[in-house]
């Protein structure tokens, strides 16, 4: 039993949700529109502000279903009311980040400078010249291209340098000790 995909979603007021026939799934918020295809095994309801999705069997793949989509519509009425964002930050002697129109120029050690334009949906803020704010309304794709950034660089074990997470702890190793 999914004890996810059997948890009601609340929907805010300023929210409007479509659920076509085909189980095609339309938010629209005030911070722009998502959509997503649900499953035809699952039934979606609404009623009284309050989302439930429903299986017709009990197969195995059904229950599996069951909780992933609940957590995607979940996950778009966020982003269209809230947004999300991730935090990144660079460590490192002359490694930072600087926002030009909607590129993002990165200098992290290389013979030439990295220069990343934004997708459609997400928008990047360089606060200072090591930090860097990746937000959409999208979960999935503001998390995919702040990886996408932390890949160019991933943090090193020995000194910490590179991109990484805000929020992330890097395990450090001990170097060589000579004699």
């Amino acid at each position: 039993m999914s004890r996810i995909g059997l948890m009601p979603i609340e929907i805010p007021s300023g929210v409007e949700i479509k659920i076509s026939p085909e189980n095609f799934v339309e938010v629209k918020g005030p911070k722009g529109n998502l959509s997503q295809q649900v499953a035809n095994e699952l039934e979606i309801k609404i009623e009284d502000n309050v989302l439930t999705l429903a299986r017709t069997a009990e197969t195995k793949t059904q229950k599996s279903l069951h909780g992933l989509y609940r957590t995607l519509i979940a996950n778009m009425i966020e982003g269209v009311t809230n947004g999300y964002s991730k935090e990144l930050e660079i460590v490192g002697t002359g490694y930072r980040a600087a926002k030009n129109g909607k590129t993002l120029a990165l200098t992290l050690g290389f013979s030439h400078p990295l220069d990343l334009e934004d997708p459609e949906g997400i928008e990047t803020e360089v606060p200072g010249p090591n930090k860097i704010i990746v937000r959409g309304i999208d979960k999935q794709a503001v998390g995919q291209y702040a990886a996408k950034i932390r890949s160019y660089r991933k943090p090193e074990p020995y000194k910490g340098k590179g991109v990484k997470y805000v929020d992330e702890h890097i395990i450090r190793k001990v170097g060589k000790t000579g004699k």
